[in-house]
């Protein structure tokens, strides 16, 4: 019987190490991206006089662009930001002027809007034809339309259950909130908003998963995948 060499694992370890450092420095660099943008965000919470200047309108279409802003505030976070090792972000974090509760969250986009029974802060709108690829489906996802506790913002037109109600580009949806998913735990008072691929059987994927979500750039006409290191504030073109 042949014996084993134990050199011979000498280029597996090699190989698995660059590998591990590989992928250490894609989520370091992902990581270092985020930093300017976080420290925006903080400043906008500490309530920096500049603020005002970042702030996109709710309703506002860039050129071309299918999607309108679904709530009036500045766009902290974009997609693909990571916040810390292994967390990548699957949309954009809007961040609201005004206290929980208060700022209206609008559909970006004509679609067929769904409550699922045990959602609190969240809705999903089914768009059948993609306005980019009208071939496939598409759903635009909604969330913290909540208060800290759970108390539902979102309006009361679309109760836990709703199913496959049409909603056209503009309708309020509910107001902007802060809710976790944790009673007691808030979060910064924002709207996170992502594009969700559909299973091609009709049904949308678990948007928790950078893989199942789309990069929302070219569907709001401006630059918003966090890779490309985009100018900031986003702005139209």
């Amino acid at each position: 019987m042949k014996r084993f060499n134990p050199r011979l694992l000498i280029p597996l370890f090699a190989a698995l190490v660059l590998t591990g450092l590989a992928g250490g420095w894609l989520l370091f660099r992902r990581t270092l991206q985020t930093l300017p943008r976080s420290a925006k965000v903080s400043a906008w919470i500490r309530g920096d006089p500049a603020r005002t200047g970042w702030v996109l309108a709710s309703g506002q279409r860039c050129p071309g662009a299918p999607f309108q802003m679904p709530v009036e505030g500045f766009i902290g976070y974009l997609w693909d930001d990571s916040f810390q090792s292994l967390q990548r972000h699957t949309g954009l974090d809007i961040f609201g002027l005004h206290p929980p509760g208060e700022e209206p969250v609008f559909a970006a986009y004509d679609g067929y809007l769904t409550r699922l029974a045990d959602w609190k802060s969240s809705l999903i709108v089914r768009i059948p034809a993609d306005p980019l690829q009208p071939q496939r489906q598409i759903w635009t996802y909604y969330t913290h339309m909540a208060g800290p506790q759970g108390d539902s913002f979102i309006d009361a037109a679309f109760p836990p259950g709703t199913s496959e109600v049409f909603v056209k580009a503009g309708t309020l949806l509910g107001r902007m909130g802060n809710f976790s998913g944790t009673p007691g735990a808030p979060v910064g008072v924002h709207l996170h908003f992502s594009v969700v691929k559909d299973d091609g059987r009709g049904k949308f994927l678990d948007e928790r998963a950078i893989g199942n979500t789309l990069d929302p750039s070219p569907y709001f006409g401006m630059q918003l995948n966090a890779n490309l290191n985009p100018p900031f504030p986003p702005v139209c073109p």
